[in-house]
């Protein structure tokens, strides 16, 4: 357990910062102690820009953790690994496959680059890449939960996603996991997009930990299209691990936001490119 962490906004949606860019995408930069930890990558090489800026070392990293595999988590990955090459990257297997998405007619690629996926596979058969379809202790009090449980029966993906170009396979993203580590005031959650769920994605790192105080969840949460039922039930959740901070960005959702907010008053804030959370 480590008295000091410190989480960075590299990357988001928007930017809180002179000097600094936003992208649709989400990156943070964690001191843990000793420790340094990047958890995704943004869209492009955009996180290296606003590190400098940001007076962040990226060759410094001890690890980098990938959420999932769509292209605005893990785009800057190139550009770490040439900063930082002795980094350890963990990421399911799963984040490599190729992805796609639907809206309305049109269909997209949104996995990660091909030179994202052949960066990490030049790598996957030596120790620069670690997979994590269990959970996994990054360093002394940092863990990557793997592939999440999906319990709910309320909570979705967050979206029309695919694993075939025609749309006929739906991709359950296996590939979604969070980041925990612990604190003398609890557990810090970081969220990635939560495609398995918030409400999912706390219960199992509560039952991995066997710790019940959750302090803070911060990241992306995606209820930027649920349903009022679904808000509400993650706001009982929140409640229940009696969470002190809660930071929104990239793919929470103005709604949801605004509902969590009122709900926990004082408690709330947003995590745009250049943010700094103090623990």
């Amino acid at each position: 357990m480590s008295d000091y962490v410190c989480v960075t906004t590299l990357v988001e949606d928007t930017e809180s910062g002179t000097g600094l860019s936003g992208e649709h995408g989400l990156s943070f930069w964690i001191e843990y102690g000793d420790h340094r930890v990047l958890f995704d990558t943004g869209q492009t090489g955009l996180l290296i820009e606003n590190a400098e800026i940001l007076g962040v070392d990226i060759a410094k990293a001890d690890a980098v953790v990938l959420s999932h595999g769509h292209y605005d988590h893990t785009g800057g990955l190139a550009a770490v690994l040439e900063i930082a090459p002795r980094v350890v990257v963990y990421t399911h297997p799963a984040a490599i496959r190729p992805k796609f998405g639907r809206k309305g007619s049109e269909t997209r690629a949104i996995g990660m680059s091909d030179s994202t996926r052949q960066v990490i596979g030049a790598h996957a058969h030596g120790e620069r890449v670690a997979w994590t379809e269990e959970p996994v202790e990054v360093m002394p009090g940092v863990f990557v939960t793997g592939e999440i449980p999906r319990i709910t029966d309320f909570e979705d993906v967050g979206g029309a996603f695919y694993v075939d170009e025609n749309c006929e396979t739906a991709d359950i993203l296996p590939d979604d996991q969070a980041l925990s580590f612990d604190t003398p005031r609890g557990l810090v959650v970081l969220l990635g997009c939560s495609h398995a769920g918030v409400v999912n994605t706390l219960d199992y790192i509560v039952k991995l930990s066997g710790d019940r105080h959750i302090d803070s969840v911060v990241g992306g949460m995606h209820l930027s299209s649920a349903y009022q039922d679904r808000i509400e039930r993650t706001v009982k959740v929140f409640r229940k691990y009696d969470v002190q901070n809660i930071g929104f960005c990239h793919c929470t959702g103005a709604n949801a936001a605004r509902e969590i907010r009122n709900a926990f008053p004082g408690r709330c804030f947003v995590c745009s490119t250049g943010s700094r959370i103090r623990l």
